[in-house]
């Protein structure tokens, strides 16, 4: 009886994940990437930089810019902090693989790892702006670049609500207030959906859930179905 247990635990053990486990994330992975940089292949080429387009009325416009740092054009640094940004990024993108493949062999809930692709694809999206486009596209570069000191291209910018601060205000009294302000890309996007998703999901995801048993019962109970495991046997 025991070894019947044995094997059947050692069967579980080695059940593969299934082709979706693997193909989907890959494939939202690669699709967030062919789609972010073939979006800013085209705004490069066809769009004069500070220059914007309007798409839907007076809230969604295409504005070309681009930033030396990180996301929503944050800096850091300098040219040092540009290449330590571009080392830490591939750094990170090189765990994101090793999380994403691991947890697609710990058969991990599919949307779950859906939502580490997106992150992921979204990452690798800005990798290859700072570490390529300082080479890729020199000639119409604004700034001197090289390998790992690539600006990221930026292109979306929603100013749903424009207004001003009231003039009582203790924060820029009587200025402008734009929301949303920052222009950002669908790199981004992809980042900022994956982990949205995984916050609003993740006891789904992850199965946490607050057990009302006593632990000491839980223990007896374990005990008392081990016993009677070993008399079957």
């Amino acid at each position: 009886m025991s070894e019947g247990i044995e094997n059947t635990s050692l069967a579980s053990e080695q059940v593969k994940p299934s082709v979706v486990k693997w193909a989907l994330p890959f494939l939202v992975l690669f699709f967030v990437i062919f789609i972010d940089q073939y979006f800013k292949y085209w705004v490069k080429n066809n769009m004069i930089l500070h220059t914007e387009r309007t798409m839907i009325k007076d809230w969604f416009f295409l504005h070309f810019t681009e930033n030396e740092g990180m996301a929503f054009g944050m800096k850091f640094f300098g040219v040092k902090g540009k290449y330590a940004l571009s080392i830490l990024r591939l750094g990170v993108a090189v765990f994101g693989f090793w999380y994403l493949i691991s947890h697609i062999k710990k058969q991990a809930n599919t949307f779950f790892l859906v939502c580490v692709a997106l992150i992921l694809g979204g990452a690798l999206g800005n990798i290859i702006d700072c570490v390529f486009y300082g080479v890729w596209y020199h000639d119409m570069n604004d700034y001197q670049g090289g390998y790992l000191l690539g600006w990221v291209v930026d292109m979306l910018y929603f100013p749903i609500v424009e207004t001003h601060y009231p003039s009582w205000s203790p924060i820029k009294p009587g200025q402008e207030f734009v929301f949303f302000s920052p222009v950002f890309n669908l790199a981004d996007t992809a980042i900022s959906a994956g982990v949205i998703a995984i916050i609003i999901f993740q006891k789904r995801f992850f199965n946490l859930h607050v057990s009302n048993e006593n632990p000491a019962e839980i223990m007896h109970e374990a005990n008392i179905e081990e016993s009677n495991i070993s008399n079957e046997a």
